[in-house]
């Protein structure tokens, strides 16, 4: 197959095709269309792709013969083989994807960060191919190692190193990348500023997780994540944020770590958070400007921050004396002195302000004090294609009541019922119900694994449709981090995976996941794709993104109905995957189309001038 294996014709065409004759019809049409768009040339930018195939990957050469099969009341066609994307193509973001925005010729604003922030393509621009691995590419250093040192083959980029020698972000030697742990503002390493800031905030014995009562810590601009990092040995969970900007790959680098992080930009959207997330956000050097659009980005920091929440800021405008740092130190604490912040310690070159516990603070406010409160009727949860605000999201009554979020110390805040699920019309027993139904589900996961893998065999896991966060509960004694997923239609439900203690994001499987390409260990797929076929997207599209988000020998495990179980064992040889174990979901109740367990791994295969095969 020559071309980019770009587009398929969408899966609303093909509903409710289900007589013998034109299922026939279907079957051969849908064979020559697929093929007709796989080899098409028109795009603006072509590489070519390789067929797996007829790289010696697929056994013998390509006949050209589909299956059909009946999902969801419609009939689709299951192609033999998935071609393979060009070599260049082995770090695409399909919706971070800089090619998209100039073929399209979106007109975007760069001053607001516009062209960092999601662009999908439409299902006719998509590339339907497999992406490859980069030549040479091993599998990953297995965590705790992983913080400290990667394979040079699997991210090839040693820009950084040369950029930020002065400052200790990664040194290369010989076969792999050293991370020193330093960073921008941290030359001398993340582990005795991260004990600073303790100091500065009288924590005892300078730990930050302050007695288990912060745990969630949002970094904005983070680098390679070695703040995020070396947070994780005091039992902090950092989201460690940056865009896929000049300092490319840094967010590769950190999941190629072991580090949960997420590629997203203060820009236009709010983050994919929930409000009241966060006990803890820092800035170290991250070159933005707080001031712009009325505050809107500071005022974005402000929604996600917990009542008494603290934001570390570590920029020269904190300490530099030339006239325009002066500047923009004076309109800044303006600002957040307007905001009702207070700093609550400053040192050399770190702020750190905190915020209210409660609303006294803004009710007393002069009328038409700037920035205003935010419209009642706003709902400071929703965040999925919501534009950001410039005004300040006030404390529900139960938060202001409180004096606070209410929440539990970690680790007991992992079990606790926090106040928020009431929010969600969730009981104290249906809260437990479920931590316990996970529980079981878990441990039966994990023993047909157990043949498999070691206990280091897996350290970032992806829960892709996580509820309440249960599942990710469940693993608290294994040494993974979980990135819990939930739905656009369940996003209230991730204010409880935060009061949790864990972390996740918003999102919708009919469009690509915000991550490069070889960043999850293990995914878990629990009734997403009858999700998917309810949607009516594509559940095809759908595998090739697990695809492109998987390690080489990582794992799914597919929990979903029979029907849709059953079809899509019948990609594993185009998608060279193996089929560990499949087993019977026992319910309880009659179900005319009970659940079932998939449990899968990804083959490894390596594209270049000679094809390599390890299973």
């Amino acid at each position: 197959m020559a071309g980019m294996a770009r587009g398929r014709a969408d899966v609303k065409s093909r509903k409710n095709l289900v007589t013998t004759t034109v299922l026939v019809l279907v079957t051969v049409g849908g064979f020559f269309y697929f093929y007709s768009q796989n080899s098409d040339s028109s795009s603006s930018v072509e590489y070519g792709a390789k067929s797996l195939s007829h790289t010696g990957l697929g056994g013998d050469k390509d006949d050209g013969v589909s299956s059909s099969t009946l999902v969801g009341g419609e009939v689709i066609a299951v192609p033999k083989s998935i071609p393979v994307c060009d070599d260049r193509l082995s770090e695409l973001i399909p919706c971070l994807d800089r090619n998209l925005i100039y073929q399209t010729r979106l007109k975007l604003d760069l001053s607001l960060m516009e062209h960092y922030e999601r662009h999908c393509p439409t299902p006719d621009r998509r590339f339907n191919c497999l992406i490859p691995p980069p030549p040479g590419y091993k599998v990953p250093v297995k965590w705790p190692k992983s913080r400290d040192q990667v394979w040079k083959a699997n991210i090839p980029h040693t820009h950084l190193a040369t950029e930020k020698s002065d400052q200790n972000w990664m040194v290369v030697k010989g076969e792999t990348i050293v991370f020193p742990g330093g960073g921008t503002h941290f030359h001398n390493g993340a582990d005795k500023y991260i004990a600073s800031i303790a100091n500065m905030l009288n924590f005892p014995n300078n730990n930050i997780n302050n007695g288990g009562r912060v745990r969630s810590v949002l970094d904005v601009g983070c680098g390679v994540a070695s703040f995020g990092g070396y947070l994780l040995s005091s039992n902090v969970i950092a989201m460690s944020l940056a865009p896929n900007d000049v300092h490319q790959n840094q967010i590769q680098f950190a999941l190629e770590r072991g580090i949960p992080a997420y590629l997203g930009v203060l820009g236009t959207q709010r983050l994919p958070y929930p409000s009241r997330s966060f006990e803890l956000a820092h800035c170290s050097r991250c070159r933005i400007d707080w001031l712009q659009r009325d505050g809107l980005l500071l005022l974005e920091l402000d929604r996600l921050l917990r009542p008494g929440g603290y934001f570390a800021y570590s920029s020269p405008e904190a300490y530099a004396q030339d006239e325009e740092d002066r500047r923009i130190w004076r309109e800044m604490s303006a600002l957040v002195e307007r905001m009702c912040w207070k700093i609550a310690a400053k040192k050399d070159q770190t702020v750190i302000w905190v915020k209210p516990l409660t609303n006294s603070c803004y009710l007393k406010r002069l009328p038409g004090t700037k920035p205003p409160l935010c419209r009642s009727d706003d709902d400071p949860d929703a965040v999925l294609g919501v534009k950001m605000k410039a005004c300040i999201s006030r404390y529900s009554d139960q938060m202001h009541k409180a004096k606070g979020s209410g929440l539990a110390p970690w680790p007991a805040r992992l079990t606790t019922p926090p106040p928020r699920l009431a929010e969600i019309h969730y009981s104290t027993e249906m809260f437990e119900k479920d931590m316990e139904v996970w529980k079981q589900r878990v441990h039966n996961y994990w023993s047909k694994l157990a043949s498999k893998i070691k206990p280091d065999t897996i350290r970032n896991v992806m829960d892709m449709k996580a509820n309440l966060g249960s599942f990710a509960a469940a693993l608290k004694d294994k040494d993974v981090w979980v990135m819990n997923v939930v739905p656009e239609n369940e996003q209230k439900n991730l204010k409880i995976i935060y009061d949790r203690g864990l972390i996740g994001t918003v999102h919708n499987w009919c469009e690509a996941f915000s991550t490069y390409p070889r960043t999850y260990d293990l995914l878990h797929a629990w009734t997403v794709f009858s999700d998917i076929i309810k949607k009516e997207c594509s559940p095809e599209d759908l595998l090739i993104e697990i695809d492109r988000i998987l390690r080489p020998k990582g794992f799914i495990i597919i929990h979903d109905k029979r029907s849709m179980v059953e079809y899509i064992k019948k990609y594993l040889s185009a998608l060279h995957w193996n089929a560990v174990t499949i087993y019977d979901v026992d319910q309880g109740k009659d179900d005319d189309d009970d659940e079932v367990v998939l449990i899968i791994q990804k083959k490894m295969w390596l594209t270049s001038e000679s094809i390599k095969v390890s299973e």
